[in-house]
């Protein structure tokens, strides 16, 4: 694995270019297939069944959602439901709590990659963070990256931000760009709080053009998607994906 230098993030400059998030908000919600196209759809409860599974990879394909986002031990199946179809398979690692060896993250990146997972959402290491020990939260961040693209996959990862304080949102976000996500992601869905428009915003200052930023935890309607996007976010996750693309006129 490549050398990182360590990040001290008060010495940064930001240049980090411009998202213009009210003309791809616009763009995104002018018809229900542009906003399919930018919503993970989302099945993690843990009593998740194979056919809820099968369901939700039948969904993906019917509406072209972003990707089908599961847990682990379905991705075999998701990716056998969706082969062909163009539609990716996304699966969480280090998930929901952030806390795993960067072995195991590793190990669940190459396993999951090798069996065609082409969207990985890793939970930053919250208590790391919170420590201010960011040496090693960009060294796991940088491990799960460096596997997730060796193998053509894309990395999000999630704050947390519910759990974290606005310095700590910020350092972490910028850590996280540094050490190679290409998305930033508010929240679980499993913690004590979603996403809000402030988070995203903020998440969006600190990644201008340099990475995307997904929404996802509580997104139920189209109004809460709108809100999400016009703040710039350019992904959502969402178990309510049908609901919402219906809401906005989809069959």
């Amino acid at each position: 694995m490549a050398s990182i230098t360590p990040i001290n993030v008060a010495d940064l400059e930001f240049d980090n270019g411009t998202f213009d998030a009210a003309a791809f908000a616009a763009q995104t919600l002018s018809s229900w297939q542009s906003l399919a196209a930018v919503i993970d759809h989302t099945l993690l409860k843990p009593d998740a069944t194979l056919q809820q599974v099968k369901n939700l990879c039948d969904e993906a394909i019917r509406y072209r959602f972003a990707c089908a986002m599961v847990n682990p031990v379905w991705a075999s199946t998701a990716v056998g439901i969706l082969s062909g179809s163009g539609v990716p398979v996304g699966v969480v690692i280090g998930f929901p709590l952030g806390a795993s060896l960067v072995s195991t993250l590793r190990q669940e990146a190459a396993a999951l990659t090798r069996l065609g997972v082409r969207e990985l959402d890793m939970v930053i290491p919250i208590g790391q963070l919170k420590s201010g020990n960011h040496h090693a939260v960009q060294h796991t961040i940088h491990a799960a990256a460096n596997v997730a693209h060796h193998h053509g996959a894309l990395l999000k990862v999630i704050l947390e931000t519910c759990l974290l304080s606005v310095e700590e949102k910020l350092r972490g976000a910028e850590i996280a760009i540094q050490a190679g996500a290409d998305f930033l992601k508010t929240s679980t869905g499993f913690s004590t709080g979603g996403a809000t428009p402030a988070d995203v915003a903020l998440l969006r200052g600190v990644a201008g053009a340099r990475s995307g930023v997904k929404a996802s935890g509580g997104i139920r309607t189209l109004a809460d998607v709108r809100a999400l996007l016009e703040a710039g976010a350019n992904r959502i996750g969402a178990s309510a994906s049908v609901a919402i693309v219906r809401e906005s006129g989809a069959d």
